[in-house]
């Protein structure tokens, strides 16, 4: 699929998209993010369905209109359904999402991560140590946390469009890398979004839900465009959920109302959205 720069009107016609065609994501995910992810994604408007067992997860691709795959907790069995999910996406040229938790400190799901990137996710999303981590660059890759700010990760987000349509670094500020080609050269775009709230990163798997919302997003628009309409649905509804809350439980409550209820109006009012090439230094 062609990669468009995103706007407000592009993402409020995946917004629509979204709620109108109610996608059906599979989500092959950590063991901690299971409810949270479902929930979310009930919530904005898709259909989560938790099919991660090897014996199942090849052939349910098949229904799906996305697929996200969360290293958080790998087992063998979950990584081998993973493996057959991503084989079958990709045969069948079916959008996928990659969340690398980790990927960058621990080997084994290292090596992980380096083979699935042999099947060129559509997206690649995580905090900017996941993604600095994935791509190689510096030790301070320590992937389980989000300690490094993700303008650092802009450089390591490039590299990864070698395989990947969009890589996301989430923070306070997300940044959003993807490229476009043309006849006279590819030009490298960032999007940022301001984040929704310091509350995000006191609930469980609200990093890993937004790598879900991606892979809805990436069924109904363009990789780049899904990616920034999926931060910026995110980011509407964390803002306004933190006008009403004080306090992480309350937050995670108000947060999924507000992903229910969030409308063109609170993109256009609450929405802190910017594209600008990269320029070469």
């Amino acid at each position: 699929m062609a990669i468009n720069i995103p706007n407000l009107d592009s993402i409020l016609a995946a917004h629509q998209a979204l709620k109108n065609q109610k996608p059906l994501v599979q989500c092959i995910t950590n063991s901690v993010s299971v409810n949270f992810m479902a929930n979310v994604l009930l919530s904005a408007g898709a259909s989560p369905a938790m099919v991660d067992n090897p014996e199942e997860a090849a052939e349910f691709v098949n229904f799906a209109q996305g697929l996200v795959i969360n290293l958080g907790t790998p087992t063998s069995a979950l990584v081998e359904a993973m493996q057959l999910a991503i084989q079958q996406a990709s045969h069948l040229k079916k959008p996928w999402v990659l969340d690398p938790i980790a990927a960058g400190a621990l080997s084994w799901r290292g090596q992980i991560a380096a083979d699935f990137l042999s099947f060129k996710p559509t997206v690649i999303r995580g905090n900017a140590s996941e993604i600095i981590g994935l791509a190689g660059l510096g030790a301070n890759s320590r992937g389980f946390d989000s300690s490094n700010d993700p303008a650092h990760s802009v450089e390591a987000a490039k590299s990864l469009l070698d395989h990947a349509s969009a890589v996301s670094a989430s923070g306070e500020i997300d940044h959003i890398v993807a490229k476009t080609s043309h006849e006279t050269g590819e030009k490298f775009w960032l999007a940022k979004i301001k984040g929704g709230s310091h509350f995000f990163p006191l609930v469980t798997a609200s990093g890993c839900s937004l790598g879900a919302l991606v892979a809805a997003y990436t069924s109904v628009t363009d990789p780049f465009n899904a990616v920034v309409s999926a931060h910026a649905h995110y980011a509407v509804a964390g803002k306004k959920a933190h006008l009403k809350t004080d306090a992480p439980g309350d937050f995670q409550r108000e947060f999924i109302n507000e992903l229910y209820n969030v409308t063109a109006d609170d993109f256009e009012q609450y929405l802190e959205f910017s594209v600008e090439e990269l320029v070469a230094a």
